[in-house]
């Protein structure tokens, strides 16, 4: 757990929210007397829906950060020479009209 003054706070608020987004959990200081602790909201607290919350405790399902990894890009696609991917699309939509 971090401990950050005040003064630091404020000069570099976004740094220390970015770790709170990463799960850090920090202790802000007033002349060296702890007076708030800044953490990550729980799941529940974010107006997340219920029933997903409910598949993740079932683990149907894990909620993402809502950040796609830098590695995702880098990855290489698999090569659908038939285009069996965009044909089973075609077919799904036009199935659900």
């Amino acid at each position: 757990m971090k401990t950050a003054a005040v003064s630091a706070l404020k000069a570099s608020l976004s740094e220390y929210l970015a770790g709170v987004k990463a799960g850090e959990e920090i202790i802000v200081t007033d002349r060296g007397k702890p007076i708030a602790r800044l953490m990550p909201l729980q799941h529940d607290e974010t107006g997340m829906p219920e029933e997903l919350r409910n598949l993740e405790k079932a683990g149907i399902v894990r909620i993402g950060s809502g950040r796609i990894p830098e590695s995702f890009w880098k990855t290489q696609r698999v090569k659908d020479g038939q285009a069996a991917a965009r044909k089973a699309l075609i077919e799904e939509r036009e199935e659900a009209r």
